[in-house]
């Protein structure tokens, strides 16, 4: 068996949205969003979160986190996992199913809604804690990462960002607030004050900005992401009881109650159905636009257009 073994090898359910790799020998779990969108017929047109990818996603961390736990049990030390987070195309990820959400607001469809959004805090969730075992989660951020994106790189452990990308929370343009845990998890790197600003302004953030503001923990030079992320996890096995011990002080200090995941999305929830006409034509514009070929414009030009 090679140091990198493909996750399809084992008994698990076949992910179309996603590019999964182990590498055995040092606890690494690769997880590639949107691999097949590269001259696929049956992909995916937008790298967005897609019912597919959620169910993909979480198929994964269940994997994961089973055979990590069962390694951990036969080890005759602790060992410290990794799993990271990327995607293989232009942009990191768009965010939630605009074309999804237009359709169940229109029909006032609140079942199906709440349970996609249950589904993305499912998710989230999953990335901010694997396993019962140490597992360090490293979110990588290639290209542009908005709104569900963004929570998505921000649930992560450590988030590693490249130069020139973009981040940030476009909701505010459809008159809505990013509700999948984005207050909770940006406003324990930041305040809540700054967290709340963020979240209504409707900026896309650079990299750069983010990392001076401590939302981005470590900035890679472009093309350099997997790299820093290597990098990071050679560190973290020298110092796998500081790490471990850090992630339970962070737990202790700053929790994160799924209680509170749920509630916020209740909220949002209810926001969304609330929308009217106006904000739903700005939604709509914005997925007519990403079907437009997001890879001819960045995510950033995407996120402006209203």
């Amino acid at each position: 068996m090679t140091n990198v073994e493909m996750l399809h090898r084992d008994p698990t359910p076949a992910l179309r949205t996603v590019r999964t790799e182990v590498e055995t020998e040092i606890d690494v779990y690769w997880c590639h969003m949107h691999p097949a969108l590269r001259g696929s017929d049956d992909a995916p047109s937008r790298p967005c979160f897609s019912s597919q990818l959620l169910n993909d996603l979480a198929a994964f961390q269940s994997w994961a986190a089973q055979r990590i736990e069962r390694r951990a049990s036969e080890a005759d030390h602790e060992p410290l996992a990794h799993v990271v987070l990327a995607s293989d195309q232009s942009v990191f990820n768009l965010g939630g199913d605009l074309e999804l959400f237009a359709q169940l607001i229109r029909t006032g469809d609140r079942a199906t809604m709440m349970a996609y959004a249950l589904r993305c805090i499912d998710v989230a969730v999953g990335f901010h804690r694997v396993a019962r075992a140490p597992v360090h989660s490293i979110a990588v951020v290639q290209g542009d990462a908005l709104g569900g994106g963004f929570e998505a790189a921000l649930c992560c452990n450590t988030l590693i960002a490249e130069e020139g990308t973009g981040m940030g929370f476009p909701e505010v343009l459809f008159d809505l607030f990013p509700g999948m845990g984005a207050f909770s998890f940006l406003s324990r790197r930041i305040s809540p004050a700054q967290a709340e600003r963020m979240m209504l302004d409707g900026r896309v953030y650079r990299a750069e900005e983010l990392h001076r503001m401590g939302v981005v923990d470590i900035l890679a030079p472009k093309g350099e992401g997997i790299d820093a992320a290597r990098e990071l996890i050679r560190r973290n096995r020298r110092i796998p009881n500081a790490r471990r011990a850090m992630h339970t002080v962070r737990e202790m200090c700053q929790p994160i109650p799924r209680s509170e995941l749920d509630a916020v999305t209740e909220v949002w929830v209810d926001t969304a159905l609330g929308l009217g006409d106006k904000a739903l034509a700005t939604m709509e514009r914005l997925v007519r636009a990403q079907y437009k070929r997001f890879s001819g414009a960045s995510a950033v030009d995407v996120a402006r257009i209203g």
